[in-house]
């Protein structure tokens, strides 16, 4: 599985951005995706995640509220709403991919190259 994440810029703090990450492979349903994040200086960290028929999703208790992870099969996307965004979500967004929706970075086997986000105050 290839993963390309995309949708990342600038914005004001309030504001929103939806970040889309589109994969290539076999299968793309049978996986669970999820977003991490990484700010600088800082370990990477879990942001959402969402099972492959979208029955459970999960949250940072960070971005709860706020963020909303979706997919679309058909299109091989998964897809991050960001709302009410903050300062403290600038970071460069990952998405990946693996067997089970968990917060655990291990979890994931496929990694997309990243988006920055970045929200100024």
């Amino acid at each position: 599985v290839q993963l390309q994440a995309s949708g990342g810029g600038l914005v004001q703090a309030g504001g929103s951005l939806r970040l889309s990450c589109a994969a290539s492979g076999r299968s793309f349903s049978s996986y669970a995706l999820a977003w991490f994040r990484q700010a600088p200086g800082k370990e990477r960290e879990f942001a959402a995640a969402i099972s492959g028929s979208s029955s459970s999703t999960h949250y940072a208790d960070s971005v709860k509220g706020r963020f909303t992870i979706s997919r679309d099969n058909a299109k091989n996307t998964v897809y991050l709403k960001m709302n009410s965004l903050k300062p403290e979500d600038t970071a460069v967004y990952y998405c990946a991919a693996g067997r089970y929706p968990y917060r655990a970075r291990v979890s994931y086997d496929y990694w997309g190259q990243g988006t920055q986000v970045t929200v100024s105050s």
